[in-house]
């Protein structure tokens, strides 16, 4: 057994990654910037990790990281994934480090891209989108095959498989969203990083995204989600642990309930504290404002009563 297999071995029970030390920046200026600093993350198996941060606070480029699609200008400098009793190399800084992590890609960690819905080719049917979409990670795959992975898997989500013949103008921007996260992880990948897979939906499509996404997690489509978001409505609701970025940091992370509850981290609790929550207290504020605005108006209207009798 090798030294990073050795190392793994002794990883706690029921980890399903850890990613360490992760480190990016963005050149070809006159000074790199930095955009994620040392960040540290883990997620037992089953597990959807929240990771959520103002827009710019890294949260994406972490994501590119941990999904092995890092590009220039975007470089990796280090940092580890840890899973599947292996522990990758995650830095981008040589054209033999970004070989290395093709066979990693789509099979072992595998990206849904903001706005992929938008990525579906007009001209072509879903089911090319499939078929390019297998091809490109196991060339031995026929056409026959891919679609018929394709239609199982639909119909275990309950999706309609006659979606396969559709071109993308046919479908709405719920169903192409829901469509393209089934199509990601057509391969089973052990951990789907999802980047803002819910932002551009309707309240409605997005309750469907998370309802299929907890579902593919129950029936072990894959092992854990890492989901990119800013809105912390979503995330309290569909993720069992929470990560708060800032910076280009983890500033604190923990249970989802326990966090949003007592959050411990100023941060944090200013980021909380942005969200509109139509609580009791919120509620009862706003109906003794707009008593208080009404009251004058209602004296006027008295008065000017009075005076006409």
């Amino acid at each position: 057994m090798s030294a990073e297999k050795q190392a793994s071995a002794g990883s706690t029970p029921g980890l399903l990654a850890r990613a360490e030390d992760v480190r990016c920046v963005y050149g070809g200026g006159e000074q790199d910037f930095t955009a994620v600093d040392g960040v540290t993350v883990e997620l037992a198996e089953g597990e959807i990790l929240g990771l959520a941060g103002e827009s710019g606070c890294g949260k994406t480029t972490l994501g590119n990281a941990l999904a092995m699609i890092a590009t220039p200008p975007l470089y990796v400098l280090s940092g580890t994934l840890e899973i599947d009793g292996e522990r990758i190399d995650l830095s981008t800084l040589t054209p033999a480090d970004v070989k290395r992590h093709r066979p990693h890609r789509g099979r072992t960690v595998s990206m849904l891209p903001q706005g992929a819905m938008n990525s579906i080719s007009p001209t072509l049917r879903i089911s090319s989108l499939v078929r390019d979409v297998m091809r490109a990670h196991d060339s031995s795959i026929s056409k026959d095959e891919a679609l018929d992975l394709a239609r199982d898997r639909l119909k275990m989500l309950e999706m309609p498989v006659r979606v396969l013949d559709s071109y993308a103008h046919q479908l709405s921007g719920g169903m192409k969203q829901r469509l393209i996260t089934v199509i990601s992880t057509l391969q089973n990948p052990r951990l789907l990083i999802a980047d803002e897979p819910t932002s551009a939906l309707d309240v409605s499509s997005q309750r469907m995204l998370v309802e299929m996404l907890l579902a593919m997690v129950e029936q072990r489509m894959m092992s854990g989600v890492v989901f990119v978001t800013h809105d912390l409505p979503v995330l309290s609701q569909v993720s069992d642990k929470l990560a708060i970025m800032n910076a280009g940091r983890i500033v604190e992370t923990g249970p989802t309930r326990q966090l949003v509850e007592d959050p411990q981290h100023d941060y944090t609790r200013t980021l909380l504290s942005s969200v509109l929550d139509p609580s009791h207290e919120t509620r009862q504020r706003g109906i003794a404002r707009r008593s208080a605005a009404a009251a004058p108006a209602a004296s006027a209207t008295t008065v000017k009563e009075v005076g006409g009798a």
